[in-house]
């Protein structure tokens, strides 16, 4: 572009001109100086040591230019304007007769030139319409802008806009509510022009740069003030539909953000109440400690059910829901040409699959602590229930026994009575050699009781260790005891003994009955019909036994008998009383009494055990049978899963629908579930721990359920997200079934995922060229590209959502972020930064403030306070690095 021809012939201007040129180039410069925070007061002056110059090229430019000289001397100021003519110059302007020292020297006409230049290039030369472009394409969008408008008639920049109705009429073309047209006069022109300079200076930005009086009172107005300032118009007018448009494509953008963050965030929230859940419910279940009653035990297995049973079923929807709304996002994501969503540290998809496991490992231990914990406390029961039996018989037994052998009562007696004292002392030793077992069997049940932890081990063993103290004394005192009566033995020589006899027969006799009562009323525990059998059987061998101890009794009564019958026979007087024994005839009767009184009664005990036991093995007969049904139902429903997204057939939507009913069957299955349920729970609390029957527990058939559940909605939003990607592709349904189609023959495996040669087999087969013999090497490196964008993680299979994505994503119309850039710098008048007010003015509410909210501030020198930088905000939300 050269500078105009007047410029090179007219050394002089005319006065009227200048004025008008000097007051409108003034207001121009200053119009893009004070965007900088400056302004101009006189144009000859304030240019002439080229700062402002530089700033002001900077500024309608948008570039850095070279760093001025900050000197004061004339060869510093001659430098900087240099420095911006070499600018000019740099943008294809042939500076004419226009020189450093002039402009330094304050020439005011070749300052007027030099702006004028600077208003061609970067105002009015990359103004294009029709095909023109510079003045004429400014004076074409004049006239059809004015067109409609009576008493106007654009045909130059001079007499044209004399009446200041073209310039009316240009506000009213595109801000109608500014200027009423109808009441304007073309007789009036001095009030036309300045309503437009009144309404443009405060509506649209633009300042006055011209007087009504000069372009009025002069015959012919300057052709460059009013094309500098008719230019100020076209700016900022003809971008208004590129900026609507630039609007309506971020406001579409920004709607797909926003919808894409509210999924993010229900993610983020459902995760993180899930895993909150999840975290809570562990320590729970971790806490091993051990109740100290079966009633406590027992709650806190009836609070595991209720937690089994109510608590944890809505959580395992929340998983599943959690892995849906996961998948389609990322579909929402991959389909708008967003990065994938990547939620916050340690609520990925498998971070939650992670802490499941882990729950469910808890889970498992904590129910296996808990019947283990039963059955000790059982066992502890019945151990601490027999340890006070066998205390208490003991106990009975050594009462008055230290008494009575710490007795000097041998010191006084008569011979006869000294023997019998003797004999006595005698049958004694031989009871307290019998009570041995007892006392070691009381010992062991406290160790036992100690290793198994009863809660109240210190009184078990504060009681044994009593029992044991007074056994050790109690051995001490009957050995002393010998000793004193051996030393006086010698002294008696008669013994009565036939007493004797019968005390040492009915001594053992008793203790035989005294153990056989202890059996009889012996407490017993048993899990399975074998072992009350086994009990049953030693009870009937005990009952054989009877005969051979009735014998015994017979006989041991025989001598007593036969002491009566002598002392008939020999009138001896007795006096009743066995002096080697405590024992009675009549105890040994009563006692054998007892042990026949106890014999049905332990019969009766036993067969009540067996019915127990029959009922529980009618339990785990029930239990077997359904879950020898349910455990191959859910694998069998698993495998057909597996293979139904292949094996259905129609379009989409009757697939949706025939899994739909499929799942309802599948929950229409529940009852069975709830009914195996509670034929578990009649087990647990019929402490049946184990069943032959079966292999499957109902942890197996739990934990299979759940995964059924989970495996059919995830064949569902397979389907779902098909459907979604169908839609946004814009692809047919024939187009479909023919991708799964050749996508079904060529999965071999029928597992819905193709190996590479499968796929690169199925390519081939829809007319890629990848075995060319000439394009080998092209083939080979065309393939990897595809690989990378079907398998990015590398995990070597092709899933059907993968090469759906695959076959629609050449031919999808999407929106970049270049696209979207473009359409902020227009919104921004081709700034590199955008401001509050733009955004507020050109975008609708919502959209305005999201954008405010994040973008970050423009870092520039040359920038108002508040810019904001929409190149970032642009790149960002494609995943893209700034571009």
């Amino acid at each position: 572009m050269t500078q105009e021809d007047d410029w090179d012939r007219d050394l002089l201007l005319d006065p009227a001109w200048e004025k008008q040129q000097r007051k409108t180039f003034t207001a121009w410069c200053n119009s893009h100086l004070r965007k900088a925070g400056t302004q101009i007061e006189n144009i000859e002056e304030d240019f002439r040591n080229g700062l402002k110059l530089m700033l002001l090229l900077e500024v309608i430019s948008g570039e850095r230019l070279p760093k001025p000289d900050k000197g004061k001397m004339r060869f510093h100021k001659i430098a900087n304007v240099n420095k911006a003519l070499d600018f000019i110059c740099s943008k294809g302007v042939k500076l004419v007769s226009i020189g450093a020292e002039e402009i330094v020297d304050g020439n005011g006409k070749m300052t007027l030139g030099m702006i004028w230049t600077i208003i061609l290039r970067f105002a009015i030369q990359d103004i294009s319409v029709e095909e023109t472009s510079a003045k004429e394409g400014l004076l074409l969008w004049c006239q059809r802008k004015t067109a409609p408008y009576r008493n106007v008639n654009v045909q130059n920049f001079h007499i044209s806009w004399k009446d200041g109705l073209a310039l009316c009429a240009l506000i009213h073309r595109h801000r109608p509510d500014l200027i009423d047209y109808s009441k304007l006069r073309k007789d009036d022109p001095i009030g036309n022009l300045n309503t437009a300079f009144e309404v443009a200076e405060k509506f649209l930005d633009i300042p006055k740069m011209l007087d009504a009086e000069d372009i009025v009172n002069t015959p012919k107005p300057d052709e460059k003030a009013i094309m500098t300032y008719v230019s100020c118009f076209y700016h900022a007018f003809a971008g208004a539909e590129q900026a609507e448009t630039a609007a309506n494509r971020i406001c579409k953008v920004l709607a797909v953000n926003q919808e894409n963050e509210k999924l993010m965030e229900e993610y983020e929230k459902l995760a993180s109440e899930l895993l909150e859940w999840i975290r809570r419910t562990i320590p729970w279940l971790e806490n091993r400690v051990a109740e100290q009653t079966m009633r406590s035990m027992q709650q806190k297995l009836e609070d595991f059910r209720d937690y089994r049973r109510i608590h944890k079923p809505p959580r395992v929807q929340e998983k599943c829901q959690l892995e849906i709304n996961f998948n389609t996002l990322q579909t929402k994501l991959r389909l708008s040409n967003r990065p994938a969503f990547m939620p916050s540290e340690g609520k990925m998809v498998s971070d939650i699959a992670n802490a499941w496991k882990g729950l469910e490992q808890v889970e498992k231990g904590y129910e296996e602590w808990l019947l283990t914990e039963i059955r000790r406390l059982e066992r502890l029961d019945h151990l601490a229930e027999k340890f006070k039996q066998k205390c208490s018989m003991h106990e009975s037994w050594t009462g008055g026994k230290e008494d009575l052998l710490s007795q000097k009562d041998y010191e006084s007696a008569s011979l006869m009575e000294i023997r019998a004292l003797m004999r006595k002392h005698e049958a004694f030793e031989s009871d307290l050699a019998a009570h041995q077992d007892r006392v070691e069997q009381i010992a062991a049940i406290a160790q036992e009781l100690n290793e198994l932890d009863y809660h109240d081990a210190a009184t078990v063993n504060a009681r044994c260790q009593g029992i044991c103290d007074q056994w050790d004394n109690l051995g001490t005192l009957t050995q002393k005891r010998r000793d004193s009566l051996e030393r006086v033995e010698k002294l008696w020589e008669t013994i009565d003994q036939l007493y004797l006899e019968f005390a040492k027969r009915a001594a053992p006799f008793n203790n035989w009955m005294d153990g056989a009562m202890e059996d009889l009323q012996d407490m017993f525990i048993v899990h399975s019909i074998e072992e009350i059998q086994s009990l049953i059987t030693a009870h009937d061998q005990f009952k054989a036994t009877l005969p051979e101890a009735d014998k015994e009794r017979m006989a041991t009564m025989g001598i007593h008998n036969e002491i009566l019958k002598i002392a008939q026979t020999y009138g001896i007087k007795l006096s009743g009383i066995n002096p080697y024994t405590n024992l009675s005839p009549q105890d040994i009767s009563n006692k054998w009494d007892a042990v026949k009184h106890l014999v049905p009664l332990r019969d009766q005990m036993l067969q009540e055990e067996v019915a127990r036991q029959q009922a529980n093995e009618r339990l785990r007969r029930q239990f077997a049978a359904q879950a020898n049904i349910i455990g191959p139902w859910i694998q069998t429903k698993m495998e057909e899963i597996s293979h139904v997204s292949v094996d259905i057939a129609g379009s989409l939507e009757e697939q949706m629908n025939s899994l739909k009913q499929y799942e309802q069957n599948i929950i229409n299955y529940k009852s069975n579930i709830d009914k195996l349920e509670g034929d578990h729970q009649l087990s647990q609390e019929s402490l049946i721990f184990d069943n032959k029957h079966t292999n499957y527990t109902m942890e197996h058939v739990r934990v299979g359920w759940e995964q059924l559940l989970t495996t059919i909605a995830r064949t569902i939003n397979e389907v779902e997200n098909q459907i979604l990607t169908r839609d946004a592709k814009g692809i047919s349904q024939e187009q479909l079934n023919e991708f799964r189609a050749s996508f079904n023959h060529f999965d071999r495996k029928r597992n819905g995922m193709m190996d590479p040669d499968d796929f690169r087999a199925c390519l081939i087969s829809m007319g890629y060229d990848l075995v060319s013999a000439t394009r080998t090497q092209l083939g080979e490196v065309e393939f990897a590209r595809i690989m990378t964008l079907v398998d990015p993680n590398n995990t070597g299979v092709v899933t059907f959502q993968a090469f759906i994505d695959f076959m629609t994503r050449e031919t999808a119309e999407t929106d970049t972020a270049e696209q979207v850039m473009a359409s902020f710098k227009i919104l921004a008048s081709d700034k590199n930064y955008i401001t509050v007010d733009e955004l507020r003015r050109e975008l609708p509410p919502e959209q305005a403030e999201y954008c405010i909210s994040r973008m970050t501030r423009f870092i520039g020198t040359d920038c108002p306070t508040g810019a904001l930088d929409y190149i970032s905000f642009s790149s960002a939300l494609y995943g893209e690095s700034d571009l």
